[in-house]
């Protein structure tokens, strides 16, 4: 409720309807006055964003420290005091993949060539990335070497070397085993198979795409892979949007006997669920960077973070569905194997629609 005077007329501003308290009975407004001081207006904001704020903060409460409670609760009717699903699901997806985004992001690999000087301290954290990357300890003698090579600038990749990374190269994609520079040399090159031998319509269509990756990254594997990766990433929030009715769906099927539970609720079982795995996301990712940091082992911590994803959800089943033990157990394994199979068949079709659209 707002401090605004109400005002003596009962005719609704917006909808014209006859007020009958403080509110309209037909489209909800504040019947208050129109004109409204700066100070209202700002005290009115400060209102709505603590309100927010409350609920916000009392809905994660329940929904970290009560599985199954808040779907419980909407079923029920008992909606007021708690942040609307759909809401909260937007709020905290939205927040998720905005930390991710900017703390997260994939690395571009480096590229070093020989002829080209660098510095003490380039060399030095070339060097010691590369032996992280291969966990591997390094003494003080590899680092002196590895520096007395680097320093080198006129040393020059020998032919086995080259040999060795003409070989580990690879392209973003290589389906045929074959390089074609052009569609036109792609269809020669099919027209003078036999029938038998030529590619389907789907063969041909990922060659062409691959064809058309390559060169757009002129043949650099490395950008390609960089940029395809960064793309996958900005499009997993449609991924994990579009999977939410799949899992409620999964969930309908494996409680189709609770007929009392409509695929409605299912749904929103699944949303806090989801909204649950972000926050638990952030703590595994948060950790991961603490341990790139420190140098700590923490996969343990990451491990505990992961079994609990799984524990939450079996709480939860256990609550909202409300049966024993045993029954819920066997249902917890059926859903969390089909929704590995759901999320392996989602994955595949998100990589083969993120080819052609990237």
């Amino acid at each position: 409720m707002s401090h605004i005077p109400e005002r003596k007329e009962k005719d609704c501003l917006n909808c014209g309807t006859i007020v009958q308290g403080r509110y309209c009975q037909k489209c909800g407004q504040e019947n208050v006055e129109p004109k409204e001081t700066f100070w209202h207006m700002f005290t009115h904001f400060f209102y709505d964003i603590t309100h927010f704020d409350s609920s916000f903060f009392h809905t994660v409460h329940h929904l970290v420290f009560k599985p199954g409670f808040l779907s419980k609760e909407y079923m029920l009717g008992r909606r007021k005091i708690y942040l609307h699903p759909v809401r909260m699901y937007v709020f905290t997806s939205a927040m998720f993949f905005l930390l991710f985004f900017s703390f997260f992001q994939p690395k571009e690999a480096v590229k070093l060539n020989v002829n080209d000087p660098i510095s003490r301290e380039k060399r030095i954290e070339l060097i010691n990335d590369l032996n992280r990357e291969l966990k591997k300890d390094t003494t003080d003698a590899e680092i002196k070497n590895n520096l007395i090579w680097l320093k080198d600038t006129s040393k020059r990749v020998t032919n086995l070397d080259a040999a060795k990374m003409e070989n580990a190269d690879f392209k973003l994609l290589n389906i045929t085993g074959k390089h074609y520079s052009s569609f036109d040399e792609y269809d020669s090159v099919q027209s003078t198979l036999p029938a038998r031998e030529r590619h389907g319509w789907f063969m041909r269509l990922l060659v062409k795409r691959e064809i058309a990756l390559n060169n757009k990254y002129n043949d650099d594997s490395e950008s390609a892979l960089h940029g395809f990766t960064e793309y996958i990433m900005h499009k997993l929030p449609y991924l994990l949007f579009i999977s939410l009715p799949f899992f409620a769906l999964l969930l309908k099927l494996v409680y189709f006997r609770r007929k009392q539970f409509f695929y409605a609720d299912h749904g929103v079982f699944t949303i806090h669920l989801y909204v649950f795995t972000f926050l638990m996301l952030l703590l595994i990712f948060l950790t991961g960077k603490i341990q790139e940091a420190t140098g700590q082992i923490l996969e343990f911590v990451v491990l505990v973070l992961f079994l609990l994803l799984y524990f939450y959800l079996y709480k939860a089943m256990r609550k909202f569905y409300g049966q024993r033990r045993a029954k819920t157990f066997i249902k917890f394994i059926l859903v969390s194997f089909f929704s590995i199979i759901m999320f392996s068949i989602l994955l595949i079709l998100f990589l083969l629609f993120s080819v052609f659209t990237f």
